[in-house]
């Protein structure tokens, strides 16, 4: 390395790194090392010589310094940046010209006039070939957002680096279409890839949105689904503490009308007349209500059309069509699934007479539990007072 192109590299590296926006997440030192590491790649292929050589990497040291005065015609200033430095370094005149002419060719859409045009723009260009360029360009949107030049969306800056890639940028030089060209086709093609892979996605999410849109709606149905998993869970529920009941009471009258009250013939026995009878009637009441809890209630079975023109029927409960034929139900149902309102309708009067079903059940049910207990009770202590005061010390024989 020369001593003026480390004297450059020095200067460079203190300007970008002290005096450069925070905010040039691209544009900043570690480009301009890389742009030098790839003029340096393409220089060991063509080996032009000391002093071409040492005019490209000067190029290449100053060719962003300009982005320390902003963003406005960048190249001009880094050319006035670099012949200041030059210029102090008593460096050749004509070679600082052609250094300039060197940065000016990195302005976009520049077409290079020579091999040192054609080098400096490959190696501006080169991130497009690397595997880093993924790390680079997203650097580089955030770069533009950041600065307030422009904002895009990922699906945008996808499209300009496509339309880059196939409509704007090409590599000039021999070395660069030999060894470079194929890492930027490689990259290309992943975004390609990435649109083709987002336009799948996005007409799948606009075809659940369709069925969305035109079926019930999820949460819905999630909250009649799972209501009526509830309102069915504690009718179980009821149905089983009523046969508890049923089940105890039988046994206690089984018990009853096999064991105790044969022993009433006894004169002896004759005060247990009274607990016995307060007890089996006690059973006999709790038994009848568990039945009447579980009682089903019976209903027409039959609608009309008019009913169901007018959505007045809920075809959901099999007590309202079970006397109607097959074809009027079909015809029936047919109405019903093409009227989403009319879906919720009868859902929502399904649960709701289930749940008056349900009330009706838990409060026989709550009513024979509590005769049940105060017939134990009462029984006990009839037992009880009887023994005492009328059996004396007579034992049942």
């Amino acid at each position: 390395m020369s001593e003026i192109v480390e004297k450059a590299e020095h200067f460079v590296s203190e300007i970008l790194e002290n005096k450069l926006n925070p905010k040039f997440l691209y544009h900043n030192l570690r480009h301009t090392q890389r742009v030098v590491k790839s003029t340096k790649e393409l220089l060991n292929f063509y080996n032009l010589g000391d002093s071409e050589e040492e005019k490209l990497l000067l190029s290449a040291w100053f060719h962003d310094t300009g982005y320390t005065k902003g963003t406005d015609n960048h190249e001009k200033a880094s050319c006035e940046i670099a012949k200041t430095f030059l210029g102090e370094n008593d460096y050749d005149p004509k070679s600082i010209e052609e250094i300039c002419a060197c940065i000016m060719a990195t302005k976009r859409y520049h077409e290079p006039e020579n091999l040192h045009e054609e080098i400096i723009r490959d190696a501006d260009a080169s991130h497009f070939a690397q595997k880093s360029y993924w790390e680079t360009t997203d650097f580089l949107k955030e770069e533009l957002e950041g600065l307030g030049i422009a904002t895009y969306s990922s699906k945008e800056w996808r499209d300009e680096n496509i339309k880059m890639f196939r409509n704007e940028h090409r590599f000039y030089t021999d070395y660069a279409k030999e060894n470079w060209e194929e890492g930027k086709e490689r990259n290309l093609k992943q975004l390609v890839k990435e649109k083709k892979t987002e336009k799948q996605i996005a007409k799948k999410e606009a075809l659940k949105a369709k069925y969305k849109s035109e079926s019930p709606d999820r949460g819905i149905q999630t909250l009649f689904r799972v209501t009526l998993k509830n309102h069915l869970t504690l009718s179980d529920i009821a149905d089983t503490k009523a046969n508890i009941l049923l089940s105890v009471n039988a046994i206690i009258i089984s018990v009853a009308l096999s064991n105790l009250i044969p022993k009433l013939d006894n004169p002896s026995n004759s005060y247990l007349i009274y607990p016995t009878a307060i007890f089996i009637i006690f059973s006999v009441v709790s038994m009848i209500l568990a039945v009447l809890a579980t009682r089903p209630n019976v209903t027409s079975g039959q609608f009309t059309k008019k009913d169901v023109e007018d959505k007045k029927v809920n075809l959901l409960f099999f007590g309202n069509f079970h006397k109607m034929s097959l074809s009027d139900y079909e015809w029936a149902i047919q109405e019903l699934v093409k009227d989403k309102e009319y879906i919720y309708s009868s859902l929502t009067k399904d649960l709701y007479f289930l749940g008056l079903v349900l009330d009706r059940k838990y409060k026989i049910l709550r009513l024979t539990y509590t005769i049940f207990i105060v017939g134990i009770v009462i029984s006990v202590i009839a037992f009880g007072l009887s023994f005492h005061f009328l059996g004396g010390t007579d034992r049942i024989s």
